[in-house]
């Protein structure tokens, strides 16, 4: 598996990272187990969740990604063959919520239990707080790696402003940096990341893993009426079915009959060909969806199907 640089941190991943929010809700405990399982077999060892993780679902309170990530862990072994990204930060109940240094003590702890680990690999900032002092929360972050709890940092849901700010809080402190960004990116959603916040990602060798890389699944083309809307995440693609997104499937199914392929596969292609990506996030819930994931990791677009797809999704 072709593995690139997660920023400056020393890590390196696939050109896929697997989103771990499915674990405990699309996904029950043991087809969650059957697709890490596969993903370990497949070289796919990077994997992303969040303490929230699935507190929207009635009669959750969160954790329950990571409970069964680290389930899974404790059962295969091989803990230092994965790449955990885990993220804090989000409204928690009475757990509480934002980036104070309290709350990360007491959330990377919390964390560190359910996935049955003495370390995260990376540990993201889910959203930003402005209430508290960037130097505060960056602090905290740095008592964690030099504890050992935690490898690297990074930020999810930052614009450039305030991740240009906490790059130089970190520079002029001395304190670890934000080694990735995760926001939200796919072949539909450009606006939010491309322009300031993707040239500041390339100027500072930031590695980027977006999230909802296939639009919740508008982007495998399963979505082509009001009529396909349905199942936990169908309703999100309504607002997507308008010219402009018809013309990104048209472009999605050209590519894709020229390739041998299937959208879902051209469209995380897509983005793994932009500047400053690390490795996409995308989900699947079946056997038969993380092959689809699989496959994306080795196919290569020509220049004129990037054209294509770019011009669609203008």
């Amino acid at each position: 598996m072709q593995t690139r640089p997660l920023g400056r941190s020393g890590l390196t991943v696939p050109r896929l990272c697997f989103g771990g929010n499915v674990f405990g809700w699309t996904a029950d405990a043991a087809m969650s187990e059957r697709l890490l399982d596969g993903l370990r077999d497949a070289g796919l060892n990077f994997i992303d969740t969040a303490d929230v993780y699935s507190r929207w679902i009635p009669g959750h309170t969160g954790g329950e990604s990571e409970t069964l990530i680290g389930q899974w862990l404790s059962k295969r072994g091989g803990r230092d063959k994965v790449i955990v990204a885990t993220k804090c930060g989000m409204d928690m109940g009475p757990a509480g919520q934002g980036l104070s240094p309290a709350h990360i003590k007491a959330a990377v702890e919390a964390s560190l239990k359910r996935l049955k680990t003495d370390y995260i690999d990376l540990y993201q900032a889910h959203q930003d707080d402005p209430t508290v002092p960037l130097a505060d929360t960056l602090g905290v972050f740095a008592d964690l790696i030099k504890a050992g709890k935690v490898r690297a940092i990074g930020a999810s849901n930052y614009s450039a402003e305030r991740l240009k700010e906490a790059l130089d809080v970190s520079a002029r402190e001395g304190l670890p940096r934000y080694e990735t960004l995760q926001p939200h990116y796919n072949l539909y959603e450009r606006a939010k990341f491309e322009g300031p916040t993707q040239a500041l990602c390339v100027e500072e060798e930031i590695g980027v893993i977006p999230y909802f890389s296939l639009a919740s699944g508008f982007l495998t083309g399963k979505y082509r009426s009001e009529a396909d809307i349905k199942g936990a995440r169908g309703g999100s693609a309504k607002a997507m079915l308008n010219p402009r997104g018809l013309k990104i499937l048209d472009a999605l199914d050209a590519v894709s009959k020229d390739l041998g392929a299937n959208p879902a596969q051209v469209a995380l292609a897509w983005l793994m060909r932009k500047p400053a990506i690390a490795a996409p996030i995308a989900s699947a819930t079946s056997p038969e969806q993380l092959k689809d994931l699989i496959a994306a990791t080795t196919l290569n677009l020509t220049e004129d199907a990037m054209r294509q797809l770019d011009t669609a999704g203008a």
